[in-house]
């Protein structure tokens, strides 16, 4: 009997031995059918928040959406939303996206090498998890549209966030921009609450079964 469990648990390893981090069908069109350009931080804050509206209105995942420009010309090498609820993953957020498939995209796990200088648009400022991967990343500017209380507001944990993370991430040679668009961005998130999006938070949901 032992055996036979031991031999059905290693199967079910096997049969999940990867993580597949796919954008829906929706993304790639409303990106090639974007006109609005990218020129200034506003245009590419809104290109972020859109991501983050039409992601919770399609219900393929939370209210967050990222994207990575290069900073000087405003190309976009990778949009992101957030993919928790659908991948069953939560390392899933958009700037983890983004940042993922940026990497792919340009071929190096480094954005900044060989002199490259990309920047990180967010809807909502980075949690905790994603905060941590941004050094290791490569980009040398973060620029956020509601602050990570707008997401707590609605019910979100943003994690154990150092207060100076700004200062950390500058000592480390990274530009952070706060509060561009912070009102277009907030009302997403009040949006996909008042729609009853799902609130997840293993941590709370325990408390609450025991």
């Amino acid at each position: 009997m032992g055996e036979t469990l031991r031999t059905q648990a290693q199967e079910h390893i096997v049969k999940h031995n990867r993580v597949v981090l796919e954008l829906p069908n929706w993304v790639q069109p409303f990106v090639e059918n974007w006109r609005k350009g990218f020129t200034s931080v506003e245009a590419r804050m809104r290109f972020a928040i859109e991501l983050a509206g039409r992601n919770a209105a399609n219900k393929t995942g939370g209210p967050f959406g990222a994207a990575v420009f290069e900073a000087e010309t405003g190309t976009l090498a990778a949009a992101g939303i957030n993919l928790v609820e659908p991948t069953c993953c939560s390392l899933a957020h958009a700037e983890m996206v983004a940042l993922s498939l940026a990497q792919q995209a340009l071929g190096h796990y480094d954005l900044g090498a060989a002199g490259r200088v990309y920047e990180l648009v967010t809807s909502t400022e980075p949690c905790a998890m994603c905060l941590g991967a941004i050094p290791w990343s490569g980009v040398r500017r973060v620029v956020c549209g509601a602050r990570g209380e707008d997401a707590c507001a609605i019910g979100f944990d943003e994690g154990a966030k150092p207060a100076d993370w700004i200062e950390a991430l500058k000592s480390r040679g990274i530009t952070v921009v706060q509060d561009v668009l912070r009102d277009e961005a907030r009302a997403v998130l009040t949006q996909y609450a008042k729609s009853g999006g799902i609130i997840y938070n293993a941590e709370r949901e325990t408390a609450e079964e025991s």
